[in-house]
């Protein structure tokens, strides 16, 4: 077995992370805010802010809320290991390549995951310079088409 297996690899099967738990604790270990908007495919739309607190080495809190309504955040404690585990997706299923898109947080270099499924899909983009969630997120089902995007990334 080897000793020192590639960081980026959470589970056979899985293609590579964008980024390694240890990547991500570094980015937003000490306070991170990042604020997002959700656009739904009905067309109404979200904003919220995810703020990251109280990090140590496995992990932090995670508190998030609509913008509009601060007093209804909701809390929870999560691992560097399980955040970078939301990025690891199917190899049969998901095809990477590097992308330069331009962004609300400018112009970005990106890893972009097509992860196809029986629904329909969705493309995740991961910008090289911000480790952690992916700036930019769209998924189509029968509904239509849903998108996240990052609007502002505060380091902590």
């Amino acid at each position: 077995m080897d000793e020192n297996p590639d960081p980026h690899i959470v589970a056979e099967g899985l293609l590579p992370t964008p980024f390694t738990a240890d990547e991500i604790r570094a980015a937003l270990r000490h306070g991170a805010v990042i604020r997002i908007l959700d656009e739904a495919a009905d067309g109404t739309s979200l904003e919220r802010i995810n703020r990251f607190s109280d990090g140590d080495d496995d992990g932090a809190t995670l508190t998030s809320h609509a913008l509009a309504s601060p007093g209804a955040a909701v809390s929870k404690r999560v691992t560097w290991r399980d955040l970078q585990a939301h990025a690891a997706f199917p190899a049969d299923r998901t095809a990477v390549v590097t992308e330069t898109i331009e962004h609300p947080l400018g112009r970005l270099e990106c890893l972009r995951y097509d992860v196809s499924d029986g629904d329909g899909g969705a493309v995740f983009w991961f910008a090289l310079a911000h480790p952690g969630m992916p700036v930019q997120y769209e998924a189509t089902d029968a509904a239509g088409r849903t998108r996240t995007t990052a609007q502002e990334i505060t380091p902590g």
